[in-house]
């Protein structure tokens, strides 16, 4: 018979083959990564070109970082290639822009770092006078009048000195207007460890300084201060956190000198060491710390349950929570979920009391049958405790716990923490922390709210993260001591506490995170759905989602971060409509996922507290200095 198939009727149909959806596989995201690093006021004779290049790095490639605390490996399935280009201000465009500075300059006194500075025996100048520079302005200014060439809509680091030039002035740069939602203190204003010698990150809608339109711009000016966070006014000291060990500093621009705190000659290595482990690796393309798809699978409403544990007699710690600034700030970040807010009081009771005790001042476990040491006390307490406030079932998707802690005494020594859950470095809840302390300080709980949401849904703060082409994690202490620089950004995620945004690269990395997560639970589900008998039904839905797929691969390649994260979604939205046709439970592949991580619980791993945790303790950086 002529055209009859040679295959059995009985014989299954040959599987679909796919583009971009690779059932049970990683996303394979790539992006060429444009990195516009500018130099202004450094010549080539100071900073040689190939020398600064020879301390970047080639390619990054995330990976969620709590998951190394188990040590487990979990990459995204994204690489970077940076693609550099490096230029040289020319000498029109230096008058150009430090005219502008010296316009902006106020005269003010010494910060109290400049003073110390000028008290160290081996520093080669006093710094005689001072002025205060708004820092969002020169930031605007560079982001829109940038030299010829470079396109500060890609990443953009300005390294600038002001020093040598006859119309230097000393200054520092601020950032002041935005004070705490619930104490109205202006940390920017009032303290001299908010004086800055960098700045960037603005997002177009910023509600106090946004630029107008998206652009990626970092500035790090080496002739300003000696710096607070740098702690580049202590040039007697090699060891300034006492921990015994030397910690590496960038110094003031005229301390690169013969007989100064470092080699002219190392100039050039230490800029290439700002831009690579702070600008590249801290801000502009980061690491998750948690997984961002949350216990709840990509979740699209999401609840933000707060839970006040009342202990401070005749106090209402709620009333330090500003909830309309929380949600609205969060959902700047998730702006593809929908976020609310809801809020009860709770008593202190005495087995809580009994673990917040052991926890943080006498080291004993308040479930001594678990095997969990006693930095797991709050963990197991609400653990135990969570069905009480799980109150909106079947309304949202995701019931975020945050759980505050208002106390008479300030016992922990915390603003707050974004715990894991001690099986495999997965977000379980949020803690935030108010006593007398506390609030003389300044704060409140609303920015610790937000701060370590933002930790809960994968952010890191700018000051430490990971370096995927040394395998090496950024701690601001020893030998990237000078990461603290990072928080000298419009970030909420810094300890700065001068704005309470989240800057333009932590929105661009959630983007592309979730974008990677919405690829990832597409293939895993896709894999579930060819191996149910009726997966020829969905055989329709997940070629649609496969050319989905290719859309949003080509949106990342782009830089178009918000559309590659729609496509992503909408990619796995099309997975789900298959396996609804073909059968087959959406939420198995997840299932699989918490087994596994159950299956490899190992007690003698969880004997370090794996909590991020934000202190207000004396050497944990400017949250800790006047």
């Amino acid at each position: 018979m002529i055209g009859a198939s040679a295959t059995p009727a009985s014989a299954a149909a040959p599987a679909p083959r796919f583009t971009h959806l690779v059932p049970g596989g990683q996303p394979n995201l790539v992006e060429k990564v444009p990195v516009n690093v500018v130099f202004l006021g450094f010549d080539r004779t100071k900073v040689d070109q190939r020398a600064f290049t020879s301390g970047l790095a080639r390619t990054y490639e995330p990976e969620v970082t709590s998951r190394r605390w188990y040590g487990e490996q979990e990459k995204l399935g994204i690489t970077y290639i940076y693609d550099y280009k490096v230029s040289y201000a020319d000498r029109g465009y230096e008058d150009r822009f430090f005219r502008k500075l010296s316009s902006l300059a106020t005269p003010a006194p010494l910060t109290e770092y400049q003073e110390t500075y000028n008290a160290q025996e081996r520093n080669v100048l006093d710094v005689t006078d001072n002025h205060y520079i708004d820092a969002p302005t020169v930031e605007k200014y560079l982001a829109f009048n940038p030299p010829h060439g470079v396109d500060t809509r890609r990443n953009t680091v300005f390294l600038i000195n002001w020093y040598g030039r006859a119309d230097f002035k000393f200054h520092v740069y601020t950032k002041t207007g935005e004070p705490d939602p619930d104490t109205g203190f202006d940390f920017g204003a009032n303290r001299d460890s908010r004086k800055l010698m960098a700045w960037g990150g603005t997002t177009a809608d910023d509600e106090e300084t946004g630029l107008g339109a998206t652009r990626r711009v970092w500035f790090a000016d080496l002739s300003a201060g000696p710096d607070a966070n740098m702690t580049n006014y202590l040039v007697d000291e090699q060891d300034v956190d006492g921990d015994g060990e030397p910690d590496y500093r960038l110094p003031t621009s005229w301390e690169y000198a013969d007989g100064g705190f470092r080699a002219p000659g190392a100039l050039a290595g230490d800029l290439a060491r700002l831009t690579r482990y702070v600008a590249l690796d801290l801000l502009m393309t980061t690491s998750p710390i948690y997984p961002v798809e949350l216990p709840a699978r990509l979740p699209k409403s999401i609840n933000l349950d707060s839970n006040t544990y009342e202990g401070w007699p005749g106090v209402d710690g709620s009333s330090y929570i500003t909830p309309e600034l929380l949600v609205d700030e969060l959902s700047e970040l998730r702006w593809r979920n929908r976020l609310d807010f809801d809020e009860q009081d709770l008593a202190f009771d005495a087995q809580n009391r009994a673990c917040y005790t052991g926890q943080y001042v006498t080291g004993e476990p308040c479930y001594p049958d678990q095997t969990l040491p006693p930095s797991a006390n709050l963990y197991l307490y609400n653990l135990e405790n969570l069905e009480r406030t799980q109150d909106d079932a079947g309304r949202v998707d995701y019931e975020m716990p945050l759980f505050n802690y208002v106390t008479e005494a300030n016992l922990s020594g915390l603003l707050g923490y974004a715990d894991d859950n001690w099986v495999d470095g997965t977000a379980s809840y949020v803690y935030s922390f108010l006593n007398p302390q506390v609030v003389a300080a300044g704060y409140g709980l609303t920015t610790t709210q937000i701060h370590e949401v933002g930790h809960h849904l994968g952010m890191h703060h700018p000051h430490d993260g990971w370096d995927s082409e040394s395998a090496t994690e950024i701690v601001p202490t020893g030998d990237h001591y000078f990461a603290w620089v990072g928080d000298e950004s419009n970030s909420m995620m810094s300890y700065i506490d001068v704005n309470w945004d989240f800057s333009q690269f932590d929105r661009d990395n959630s983007d592309r995170f979730l974008t990677a997560a919405y690829i990832e639970a597409a293939n895993r589900l896709s894999a579930d759905v060819l191996a149910d008998p009726d997966a020829r039904k969905a055989t329709a839905d997940l070629h649609a989602a496969d050319l989905t797929i290719g859309l949003a691969k080509k949106a990342f390649a782009a830089h178009d971060y918000r559309l590659a994260y729609t496509l992503a979604e909408s990619a796995y939205d099309r997975v789900v409509r298959a396996a609804a046709k073909a059968g087959v439970d959406p939420a198995s592949a997840a299932r699989a996922m918490h087994a596994e991580a159950e299956a490899m619980r190992v007690s003698a791993k969880a004997e370090n507290p794996h909590e991020f945790i934000d202190t207000l303790e004396p050497g944990s950086g400017p949250r800790s200095r006047p």
